[in-house]
């Protein structure tokens, strides 16, 4: 039955002595421009981000003094709230919005935010970034500030591991798996 009725509608086609119209793909279908600007080469300028997060007058000393003022504070996934717990970029949104400085609400928020530095050039009040939980997925998913940065790294963060809330924490092996990168958002600092 098919192949009968394939014959029927290609025998025509066949006897014909006219040439079948070729089908134009989607690219040939498109209207052709003739305006020079289209045939420009493309910009290739690099446009360096500036962070957006502007510390005005605080200075990471006092940021750093109401951050541990905060110990203690349990762990709450996705808040801001400090009656109800923080999460990792919830403790930062709380602190730095204390001092009327806006920041990204999530932790991958910040990956291109501030001036990258080497975690030996780190220093109190710098961000330090981290993976999530998962250290083969290296997207930011975790945050803190460094508290100090002499001998060791010590950052700031709300964690929902062992401690459970805000805490303080020496890098250890198993950040130092998770390390992203140390951002600094205050200049000249």
């Amino acid at each position: 039955m098919y192949r009968t009725t394939v014959l029927k509608l290609l025998f025509p086609l066949l006897l014909s002595c006219t040439e079948v119209p070729e089908k134009k793909t989607e690219l040939e279908q498109l209207p052709v421009y003739t305006d020079d600007s289209l045939m420009s080469p493309p910009d290739t300028t690099i446009t360096v981000s500036t962070s957006s997060i502007k510390t005005g007058t605080t200075n990471p000393d006092e940021l750093l003094a109401f951050s541990k003022t905060l110990k203690g504070i349990p762990y709450k996934y996705s808040s801001t709230d400090p009656r109800r717990g923080f999460d990792c970029s919830g403790f930062i949104t709380y602190v730095f919005n204390h001092f009327k400085i806006d920041v990204p609400r999530t932790s991958a928020g910040f990956t291109n935010e501030g001036e990258t530095v080497s975690l030996a050039e780190g220093k109190p009040g710098d961000l330090i970034l981290f993976t999530g939980t998962d250290s083969t997925i290296r997207t930011v998913g975790h945050m803190g500030i460094i508290t100090q940065a002499d001998d060791s790294v010590v950052f700031i963060h709300s964690t929902s591991g062992k401690a459970n809330g805000v805490t303080e924490t020496t890098l250890n092996p198993y950040y130092m798996g998770r390390f992203v990168k140390v951002i600094r958002v205050f200049p000249h600092h």
